[in-house]
C-alpha cells in the first residue's frame, strides 16, 4: 500500500512538472513578440522619402519646430537611415496645404508627417494617401481617418495645469483673459477646449474675454491692447504659447496691473518673467508643447517605415517651468527659442513602447 501510494506521488510529482513546464512554454510564446516589439526596428529605410506638411511657418515656435526637423533629418541621412526628408510649408492656407499634400502623394513620398491647418478639408487626402501605401502621421491635430498615426500632446493636462495653478493663485476668484491661437486651427481648439474644460471646476473663475494671438507675441500685444479698455480687472491670462511676452508688454504700456500670465516656455517670456521677478517678486509658471514634437513624429514615420508595431496614438510630454527652475532653463535656451528638449530615435521608441503596453 505504501509503496502503491508512492508511485502515485511521483507520477502527480512528475505530471504537475510537465504542466507547468508546458504553462511556462506557453506563457514565454505569448511574451516574445512583446520582446520582440519593443527597441528600435533596423528594417532598411535608406531609400525612402519622408516629408513634413507644415501648416504655418510665421511663429517662433514653429520656426523652431522646423529647423528640428531638419536637424534629426540631416542626422538621418548621414546615418544612411533615410534617402530625403524635405519641409513644405503652407501660408495658414487649407486650399495650398491641400494642393501641397496632393503633390506629395504624387510624387511618391513614402511616408507623410502633416501638422495640419483643418482636420475636415484635408481627410480626403489623407484617405487617398493611405489607400495609395504612404504612411500619414499627423502632428499636434486630429484627421479622423482609421489608417492615420497621431502624435500629440494631452491638452486636456495642458489645461487643467494652467487653470489649477491659477485657481491655487487666486483661491477660485478672478476674471481671466484667454488668448488663442489661430482661429479654426485644430491644436488652437483642442488647447481651449482644455482650458474651458479645467474652468468648469472653478465656478468664481470666469473669463471675461478671449483674443486671438496666433501664437505670435506682436499679434498678442495688439489684440491684447486693443481689448484692454473695454475690460475690467483681469487677474490671470491663461494661453497657448507665444503670446505671454506680447501679452505682458500690453498691460504695461496700458498702465496696468500686470496679472498672472502663463507663460509658454519662449525664450522672451522666460527672460520677462525673471526680470519682473527679480525687480518685482513676480511669480507665474510656464508650460508648452515643444518644438521639438516634429523630431517624435520623423521617428514614428521612420519607425513604422522599418516596420515596427506602432500604437494610433502617441503622447509627447508638456514642458513645465516653475519658479525654482527658471534660471536654469534661461541658460540653455537661446534669443529666439523656446523650452525644446532633443528626442532621438532610441527616446522615441520608448515613448512608442510605453505606449504600446499600456
Amino acid at each position: 500500500m505504501v509503496l502503491t501510494q508512492l508511485f502515485y506521488s511521483r507520477s502527480r510529482m512528475k505530471r504537475a512538472r510537465y504542466m507547468l513546464t508546458v504553462v511556462s512554454s506557453f506563457l514565454l510564446l505569448l511574451y516574445v513578440p512583446a520582446i520582440l516589439a519593443a527597441g528600435i526596428v533596423r528594417g532598411d529605410t535608406s531609400d525612402k522619402r519622408i516629408i513634413l506638411s507644415n501648416s504655418y511657418a510665421g511663429s517662433d515656435f514653429r520656426k523652431v519646430m522646423v529647423q528640428d526637423w531638419k536637424d534629426v533629418a540631416a542626422q538621418a541621412q548621414r546615418e544612411g537611415l533615410i534617402k530625403d526628408a524635405p519641409v513644405i510649408s503652407a501660408n495658414n492656407s487649407v486650399p495650398q496645404q491641400a494642393r501641397q499634400i496632393q503633390n506629395m502623394i504624387m510624387e511618391g513620398y513614402d511616408a507623410i508627417v502633416i501638422l495640419a491647418a483643418a482636420d475636415a478639408a484635408l481627410r480626403g487626402l489623407v484617405h487617398d494617401a493611405c489607400q495609395a501605401g504612404v504612411v500619414v502621421v499627423v502632428l499636434a491635430s486630429k484627421i479622423n481617418e482609421p489608417c492615420v498615426y497621431e502624435v500629440n500632446y494631452d491638452w486636456d493636462q495642458m489645461g487643467h495645469a494652467e487653470i489649477e495653478y491659477v485657481a491655487k493663485r487666486l483661491k477660485g476668484k478672478g476674471n481671466l483673459l484667454e488668448i488663442r491661437g489661430i482661429s479654426g486651427d485644430v491644436t488652437d481648439k483642442d488647447i481651449s477646449a482644455g482650458i474651458h474644460k479645467a474652468v468648469k471646476q472653478y465656478p468664481g473663475l470666469k473669463i471675461v474675454h478671449t483674443v486671438y494671438g496666433q501664437w505670435t507675441n506682436s499679434v498678442a500685444k495688439k489684440e491684447v491692447a486693443l481689448a484692454l479698455p473695454a475690460l475690467p480687472k483681469i487677474d490671470a491670462v491663461v494661453d497657448q504659447g507665444g503670446d505671454g511676452y506680447g501679452a505682458a508688454i500690453a498691460f504695461k504700456e496700458a498702465g496696468r496691473p500686470l496679472p498672472i500670465i502663463v507663460m509658454g516656455n519662449r525664450q522672451n517670456e522666460l527672460a520677462l518673467w525673471q526680470q519682473e521677478r527679480d525687480a518685482h517678486g513676480y511669480e507665474t509658471f510656464s508650460i508648452s508643447a515643444s518644438p521639438s514634437i516634429s523630431q517624435v513624429g520623423f521617428w514614428v514615420a521612420q519607425q513604422i517605415l522599418a516596420g515596427k508595431e506602432v500604437p494610433k496614438v502617441v503622447h509627447v510630454p508638456l514642458v513645465t517651468i516653475y519658479s525654482d527652475e527658471l534660471d536654469a532653463w534661461l541658460e540653455r535656451i537661446p534669443v529666439g527659442g523656446a523650452a525644446n528638449p532633443s528626442y532621438s530615435q532610441q527616446d522615441v521608441v520608448k515613448m512608442i513602447d510605453a505606449a504600446l503596453h499600456q
